[in-house]
């Protein structure tokens, strides 16, 4: 099977949402306990934008700018969604390694309860406000660079 060629919007939408996803975790930081490490947070957050902008809205363009921003809406929900089960999964292995768990489903469960504990601070203004406006403006731009770039 053939794989698709990669567009402008594709690239366009990669490094978009790379900046919204390093936006979207610098807005997120201000919201974590102080005693947690950031580390190395950001970046991989806007790497995983990147990702998720070329497999989730690079194919999405071509409808109007409308259906762009609710599709850049879609790949924000998408990014954080990843970037939060990611660090539950960070989290869990560094418990797992100090043999905190009785076993592999306990381990399991607790990816998905730190992930519900890691969501609460994305209930704030900012980080809200970023996802939002983030989102339109990159979907708009993916959009635009698909009508420019054939």
């Amino acid at each position: 099977m053939a794989t698709p060629m990669p567009t402008g919007a594709k690239a366009m939408a990669a490094v978009s949402f790379a900046v919204v996803g390093w936006l979207i975790a610098n807005a997120y930081v201000t919201n974590m306990p102080e005693a947690q490490s950031v580390g190395f947070f950001r970046e991989l957050t806007g790497l995983l934008g990147a990702i998720v902008g070329w497999r989730v809205m690079g194919p999405s363009v071509g409808k109007g700018y409308l259906e762009a921003i609710g599709s850049g809406w879609k790949t924000v929900i998408v990014l954080v969604f990843f970037a939060l089960l990611l660090s539950g999964i960070y989290e869990m292995l560094q418990q797992s390694v100090r043999m905190r768990y009785d076993g592999p489903m306990e381990a399991i469960i607790d990816v998905f309860r730190r992930m519900m504990e890691r969501s609460q601070a994305l209930l704030s203004v900012g980080v809200m406000a970023v996802m939002v406006v983030g989102g339109g403006i990159a979907g708009v731009l993916t959009e635009n660079a698909n009508r420019r770039w054939r």
